[in-house]
């Protein structure tokens, strides 16, 4: 339960909580001590820079898909490891990336190809730049399939026929220090134990040269059931038997649970036995994953349809005719003014977030470590402006 007054805010907004993200941090940095892994913070899911600071006391570094956030962790968590993964990477851009970025994973040999010369002569003028390839073990137990990177025809990573007819110490991968393979979302170290042996019988053979291994994200490590000894004993493990350093990038994980959005009722009406309930909060805009993942958010005080007494459709005022939330219930009747706490909503919410109809963006507060709810935030007309 929440321990601050949620009427002293201006909703819609994101309320991220220090203290539940300071706890996240706690676990992964075990899990860095441990086994002597390093965790990166994949900044797809979480990139509210304020918070990077104390993140920074915990965590190895920042990981990024483009140059964008490759900077933002460059600049906001100063002398941190900064990694960078894309599928493919912009020749207009790349000399910024190579400035910033120590670690560059390329999805397949044939970028690495075009892009080699730019490294070496980089490496040359006294850059130091760790490169890597992104590879696809073809095995994955995510059922989504937007999510699933190892899907039938998937552009990420390049399969084990790619490096055929390659000998681990042909002059082809001279320059290459690490692999990288990304097969998980929101899963446990079942699955991650589960991957390896896959990964090790395709690419197994080029590791004797490799200098690490990044076991990429989608570890949900600070969910409460995860089993962390287990992710603990497999880290261990393979770096004892390839002597290899091991990266792993949560992004969810560092701040699961570690934030809300609060929303007010606009209006509540009736129509052929559905309740409606209009609120100032919208799927599409604030919680895009709500409609792509899709999942169902908790509200604090809501249940399942039919669970409570008063069942109502929460939907936004925009001008999508999907753009709805769900069905919950709740104890009383729902009225206009009153204000719903959706949970775990610091993760891929305000770096997905966008202003459609001209729905503006909700304001962001923090709670401080002394419990105080401070604004950190507020968005208005020229922010929806200023991207047209």
């Amino acid at each position: 339960m929440i321990d601050f007054d949620i009427s002293s805010v201006r909703t819609p907004c994101y309320i991220t909580d220090d203290r539940l993200l300071e706890k996240n941090m706690k676990i992964l940095r075990s899990v860095a001590e441990r086994t002597g892994c390093r965790v990166l913070l994949a900044q797809k899911a979480f990139s509210m820079y304020c918070e990077y600071p104390m993140m920074a006391e915990y965590l190895d570094g920042t990981t990024a898909s483009g140059l964008y956030e490759a900077r933002l962790g460059y600049e906001e968590m100063p002398g941190k490891e900064v990694h960078i993964f894309a599928p493919a990477y912009r020749p207009d851009s790349f000399g910024e990336i190579i400035k910033i970025c120590g670690h560059i994973v390329f999805n397949n040999l044939h970028q690495w190809r075009k892009f080699r010369p730019l490294v070496e002569k980089a490496r040359a003028e006294g850059r130091e730049i760790e490169c890597g390839i992104r590879v696809n073990p073809e095995y994955s137990e995510i059922e989504t399939e937007i999510y699933n990177p190892c899907a039938e025809n998937s552009r990420l990573g390049a399969r084990c026929e790619e490096f055929e007819g390659i000998d681990p110490d042909s002059s082809e991968l001279e320059g290459i220090t690490g692999l990288h393979f990304h097969t998980m979302c929101e899963q446990g170290s079942d699955v991650l134990e589960r991957t390896i042996p896959h990964f090790e019988e395709k690419f197994g053979k080029y590791l004797s040269r490799m200098k690490w291994v990044n076991f990429g994200g989608g570890h949900h490590v600070t969910r409460e059931d995860y089993d962390v000894d287990r992710l603990c004993r497999i880290i261990s493990r393979f770096r004892e038997k390839y002597g290899v350093d091991v990266y792993i990038e949560p992004g969810e994980a560092a701040a699961l649970n570690a934030g809300y959005l609060v929303s007010q009722v606009l209006d509540v009406w009736e129509s052929r036995g559905i309740r409606h309930a209009i609120i100032d909060a919208s799927a599409a805009c604030h919680m895009p994953d709500v409609l792509e993942m899709p999942y169902r958010p908790a509200i604090i005080g809501g249940g399942k349809p039919g669970e409570k007494e008063y069942t109502y459709r929460l939907g936004a005022a925009t001008c999508l005719a999907g753009d709805i939330i769900g069905d919950y219930s709740f104890d009383r009747p729902l009225e206009a003014g009153d204000r719903l706490v959706f949970c775990d909503m610091a993760i891929y919410s305000m770096c997905k977030n966008n202003t459609f109809n001209g729905i503006g963006l909700p304001s962001i507060y923090r709670v401080n470590k002394a419990g105080e709810v401070v604004l950190h935030k507020h968005f208005g007309y020229e922010d929806f402006r200023c991207r047209l």
